[in-house]
């Protein structure tokens, strides 16, 4: 008579990991196009000039198509005093790996004027009109239209 040793998983339990892959954090890994978002947050954003602009606060990613729509870049303000929370399209940041940060090809002088809200206060994310200004204030297409 044969038994089966290894029973299948029990329905609304997760399936065990196979004994293949790493234990622990497996998401803190990056490679040389991936990178975990929790990597991503406090990584450094720099001007084309090389002058650090901001830090990566967080990612906007869309749940849908699961693009990052957004990077939230912590900009302005003294000691945390006066600094703003600029959502900046994913499209208009590289990478720069010889920097070990992000690079934007804008003046931090524009950046002052660009859409954004205090640390405080949250951002409506359901506006397609607020977004739309973003996208338009970049001179970028919104992560939303389907030519993109």
């Amino acid at each position: 008579m044969a038994t089966n040793p290894s029973p299948g998983p029990v329905a609304g339990q997760p399936s065990p990991r196979p004994s293949s892959l790493p234990q622990g954090d497996i998401a803190r890994d990056e490679t040389g196009s991936l990178i975990a978002a929790e990597k991503v947050n406090g990584t450094a954003v720099y001007d084309r000039r090389g002058e650090r602009v901001g830090t990566i606060e967080d990612l906007m990613i869309d749940k849908r198509s699961g693009q990052v729509a957004y990077a939230i870049l912590s900009f302005g303000g003294f000691l945390g005093i006066g600094e703003k929370h600029h959502p900046l399209p994913w499209s208009v940041l590289e990478y720069d790996t010889a920097q070990g940060g992000y690079v934007v090809d804008i003046d931090p002088s524009v950046l002052e004027g660009a859409p954004a809200y205090a640390r405080a206060e949250e951002a409506d994310w359901n506006d397609r009109a607020w977004g739309q200004r973003v996208h338009d204030y970049y001179r970028v297409r919104p992560y939303w239209d389907p030519a993109v």
